[in-house]
């Protein structure tokens, strides 16, 4: 799968429906034959993986040691709330209630692609949380992305 690109303001419906912004699902073109998982994030949003992706970290997590503590309540709290998501002949996807609570999402969402997944947000929590960026964002790329990378480092 190609990296996803983008970032969209979507609706949800009163029925927790949203449909797909046509430049997303271009992108997905196996959601309609295999499916999406949706996920609780680390913060307070949802993530959207295709099957595919979802399989990946199924498979790495089923190869931890199921007789680790931390890694049996990792497993439970990453895990707790995951649904399949389809789309319908209108290009919608039906949110599962207990999602949008967790998240704290009522109509106004906006999708955040993230390489292979896709992140869901309230979309006052999210402009919320991209108004604390931080002053100089290079520091920021300098600490995450300049540790062992360059040619001096080959």
């Amino acid at each position: 799968m190609s990296h996803l690109l983008g970032e969209y303001n979507c609706k949800i419906d009163v029925k927790g429906r949203m449909i797909i912004p046509s430049n997303l699902k271009k992108q997905l073109p196996e959601a309609e034959g295999e499916g999406l998982v949706i996920n609780r994030g680390f913060e307070k949003h949802l993530v959207i993986y295709t099957r595919k992706e979802w399989d990946k970290i199924a498979e790495e997590l089923s190869n931890l040691n199921g007789y680790e503590k931390d890694i049996r309540e990792f497993r439970r709290y990453f895990t707790r709330g995951a649904s399949e998501l389809s789309l319908d002949t209108a290009n919608r996807i039906l949110f599962p209630k207990q999602l949008l609570e967790y998240a704290g999402i009522s109509s106004d969402v906006v999708l955040v692609c993230q390489f292979d997944k896709i992140e869901v947000w309230d979309e006052d929590t999210y402009y919320g949380s991209m108004d604390n960026e931080p002053a100089n964002f290079a520091n920021l790329a300098e600490k995450v992305m300049g540790k062992g990378k360059g040619k001096d480092n080959e």
